[in-house]
């Protein structure tokens, strides 16, 4: 009997709950989730919801072996480590599409380093099997009740209505995963604060994880946030009205001062779902100042300029990303476009700083 309440507590409504161990880890994927609000953890008989947070175990490490916190530490992980996890959804074609889902069972799949979980529905050749966790419960509050990401909301706007002029919005897109985004994203930061311009950084989209938001704080950026930081561990499958209200909250709480500048990043690439509704969007297409557009290839550059626009409408004003270290994808590209096309690891800030910095000018193709 004493073992057995040395494992289960009462809550003031008079449920049980299970204790946690000690010790056990807060992913980045639950980045505005107080540890003091986890105080134990229940059955798995509801069904899985996003932002639900799970208490768990590893099983067995696969594609992942560590685990990103929420200052953006990386935790090497173990068979036997507990954490709390997040389900939420992942579209990355280097990695896994997984989704939430209808019921936990023995096993789920880390599907990022975040601490996302969900079941992984396809993978690429380039990763291998995912980490297995076993969940043991849903954490819960105090009182009992289930924690969920999405009720820790840490972007709480002054204001609700948008106030022209704006800040500059610099908007990063690309091709694909891994084009060379968050990089280029960075080295906008970077010119523009090195001309001591104020800059706040946004990634607007995406699966959670610090690394992207980091970079572009350590280039110079005065705040930095992501959907993670409005509960959302993953943006992929979210209606198209919140994707949208996403958008607007960061727009609306970072980019109310005209002489700043708001750079701003969409993850994957210009096809993938929630960035293509955002670029169709007119709440979004009039905000932007400037737009980077990146490719790992100049082919990819090339196709990705028609469908841009032809699908969207849209001119970039500049173009980088992974091509843009190669002197002979920048020449393939000048047979195509004038469009000026700057290297995000080895950039000339002066001339960056001028893209950025001067009224927009619409390049067009030959």
């Amino acid at each position: 009997m004493s073992l057995l309440m040395g494992i289960l507590h009462s809550n003031r409504n008079g449920l049980l709950m299970k204790k946690l161990d000690k010790g056990f880890r807060i992913p980045s994927a639950a980045y505005t989730l107080p540890r003091k609000a986890v105080k134990g953890y229940t059955d798995l008989d509801k069904k899985p919801e996003i932002g639900d947070v799970v208490y768990g175990e590893v099983l067995s490490i696969g594609q992942h072996n560590s685990l990103e916190n929420g200052e953006g530490r990386i935790h090497t992980i173990h068979p036997g480590t507990k954490a709390v996890f997040v389900l939420g959804n992942r579209y990355a074609p280097d990695y896994y599409e997984g989704l939430i889902p209808n019921s936990l069972n023995v096993e789920i799949d880390l599907l990022a380093r975040s601490g996302v979980i969900g079941t992984v529905l396809s993978k690429s050749g380039k990763v291998i099997s995912p980490t297995k966790i076993k969940p043991l419960g849903y954490a819960c509050d105090k009182s009992g009740n289930i924690l969920n990401t999405k009720n820790f909301n840490i972007i709480k706007p002054k204001v609700t209505e948008k106030k022209s002029p704006r800040a500059k919005m610099i908007l990063a897109i690309g091709t694909a995963m891994n084009s060379g985004k968050s990089a280029a994203a960075t080295a906008c930061v970077y010119s523009l604060t090195t001309y001591d311009k104020e800059v706040r950084a946004s990634k607007v989209t995406g699966t959670a994880s610090l690394k992207d938001i980091l970079s572009m704080n350590d280039a110079g950026a005065e705040y930095f946030s992501d959907f993670s930081f409005l509960g959302y561990p993953s943006t992929y499958m979210l209606k198209e009205s919140e994707v949208e209200d996403v958008f607007n909250k960061l727009d609306l709480k970072y980019a109310n001062n005209k002489d700043k500048y708001w750079v701003v990043e969409f993850a994957d690439g210009i096809n993938q779902r929630e960035t293509a509704m955002l670029l169709r969007s007119e709440e979004v297409r009039k905000r932007i100042h400037k737009l980077i557009f990146c490719a790992a290839d100049s082919f990819g550059a090339i196709g990705g300029l028609e469908i841009l626009k032809r699908k969207f409408d849209l001119v970039p004003d500049a173009i980088s990303g992974v091509c843009s270290s190669s002197p002979l994808h920048i020449k393939e590209l000048s047979e195509y476009t004038d469009i000026p096309v700057f290297n995000s690891l080895d950039m000339d800030v002066k001339e960056l700083y001028k893209i950025l910095s001067t009224p927009r000018k619409r390049s067009k193709s030959k």
